[in-house]
């Protein structure tokens, strides 16, 4: 039986032993153009979502203040922009993810500071 995307997403919040939360594919999430170049380390955060964006930020190498530094995109399309994060996107708000060499790094923590508003 083949997994589904879920599932995958579902394991990895239990392996870190929290809670999934879904991140709809058909609203956005911010993200930096050099993410499309497969630079790493890569780096993601999640805000609270709101009824436009998931409350994901992903980026790779150094991160900016810069206002265009985040772009948005649809979720979906980050099949094409950043395939090893996707399997990362249910894990909860205020969650972190760092992945470096290629997927053989990966460390996921909780960043409470991620929920103040």
């Amino acid at each position: 039986m083949n997994k589904t995307l879920e599932d995958i997403q579902k394991e990895i919040c239990s392996k870190y032993g929290l809670e999934f939360e879904r991140a709809d594919l058909h609203l956005k999430v911010g993200v930096s153009l050099n993410v499309k170049n497969n630079s790493q380390p890569i780096h993601a955060l999640r805000h609270p979502k709101n009824e436009e964006t998931t409350g994901w930020y992903i980026w790779s190498g150094e991160y900016s203040e810069a206002d265009d530094f985040f772009q948005p995109l649809h979720t979906v399309h980050l099949e094409e922009w950043c395939p090893l994060i996707i399997p990362y996107l249910g894990l909860p708000q205020g969650s972190r993810v760092l992945i470096a060499e290629n997927g053989n790094y990966v460390d996921v923590w909780t960043d409470p500071g991620l929920l103040e508003t």
